[in-house]
């Protein structure tokens, strides 16, 4: 997993599809009336429509039909990670640039999933299930609607994060889509341990973390302020729900962003996230972190729990079969990582220097490229 990059995926011919955000995720879930309760009931996201097989949500600044769906299925999974395009013409450069890659591809001109209409999916060249649509079905924007609003309202999906063995490999695919790398982590080798990567102008549509994938980290979705973030936190401890945070609240080197992250009853990962920055002129710079830079994960210097290494979530191929994965196998960091993003996280021990020794009369917060 170096820069170099020995084992390059071909540029097509074919001109990619010209996305515009991320858009939604549809997840498998075991229990769909659990799920409901996480979902609506203490997140509060809205439902849009649901029967006894999904239910279709959306977060209160989403004028398309939906940017969540929960499926029911025997096994949770990630079944899609959805892109929204500009036009209907990019379906069919979506649809040729993938078979011209030689990866799955499937269309619908009906749409897959309910308020979609003319879609394609592909199992990608790093094993991920993607969709992309144009066509929607729109439903009430219900920014104006406060009093539906509640203390920890979610207004935005805002990102994915992707687990993959192969982060160079992932980057240079992703840059062949458009997507620009806004920071990254490498050490002094030049080894890119995690890129974030944008289409709309925020700091990320989507994360490449380094592990074993492909497998989905985690799905973010947006609140106004931090306060929002601190009400979701209140809410879960009385309604005795708190087991469900697994991290944070906190604040982010990379991105900035103020973040909270929640498992839900089957284990996927939500991040609720806030106040990263704008990052659309043409000449933004990129933020590179050191990865042994223990603030760029969290900004007061808390450590990270385990789980946040090693758990993630598993994709499925177009058949809906899961996608076996791959193990990161690079030498410089077998020996001392133990997951997403490079190195993990220790404080020091009692009776050491409270600044580990390669952070003494060297730190820096990250350099500009």
């Amino acid at each position: 997993m170096t820069d170099t990059n020995p084992n390059p995926l071909p540029t097509p011919s074919t001109p990619p599809p010209d996305i515009l955000r991320c858009a939604s995720m549809e997840l498998v879930v075991t229990d769909l009336q659990r799920s409901r309760d996480f979902y609506v009931d203490v997140l509060d996201l809205v439902v849009t429509e649901e029967d006894e097989d999904a239910i279709y949500l959306r977060s209160m600044e989403e004028f398309i039909h939906h940017n969540l769906i929960l499926r029911k299925g025997d096994e949770a999974a990630v079944a899609a990670f959805s892109y929204r395009v500009r036009s209907p013409e990019d379906l069919d450069r979506a649809e040729a640039f993938y078979r011209e890659l030689g990866c799955p591809v499937k269309r619908n001109p009906e749409g897959f999933v309910k308020g979609l209409g003319d879609s394609v999916r592909v199992q990608d060249p790093l094993g991920f299930p993607y969709e992309f649509f144009h066509e929607v079905e729109h439903v009430e924007r219900l920014a104006w609607r406060y009093d539906l609003y509640s203390p920890g309202a979610l207004v935005r999906i805002d990102h994915f994060n992707q687990v993959t063995p192969d982060v160079p490999r992932a980057v240079g695919y992703m840059e062949t889509l458009g997507f620009r790398v806004t920071e990254d982590i490498q050490d002094d080798a030049g080894t890119t341990y995690a890129a974030w990567m944008r289409r709309k102008p925020t700091v990320h549509d989507t994360a490449m973390t380094g592990g074993a994938g492909p497998r989905m980290h985690h799905v973010a979705f947006a609140t106004h302020e931090k306060h929002n973030i601190l009400a979701i936190c209140d809410k879960l401890g009385a309604l005795r729900l708190s087991d469900h945070i697994e991290r944070g609240p906190g604040r982010h080197g990379v991105s900035n962003a103020f973040y909270l992250y929640l498992r839900d009853p089957d284990g996927h990962r939500i991040e609720v996230y806030t106040q990263d920055y704008y990052t659309g002129d043409p000449d933004n710079p990129r933020v590179t972190w050191d990865v042994h830079d223990n603030q760029r994960r969290d900004w007061w210097g808390n450590p990270v729990v385990p789980s946040w290494y090693t758990d993630a979530s598993t994709v499925l191929d177009l058949e809906g079969r899961p996608v076996p994965t791959t193990e990161r196998t690079d030498d410089s960091e077998m020996e001392v990582t133990i997951g997403a993003d490079g190195f993990s996280y220790t404080r020091a021990e009692e009776g050491e220097e409270s600044m580990p020794s390669w952070k003494q009369g060297e730190y820096k917060l990250g350099h500009q490229l």
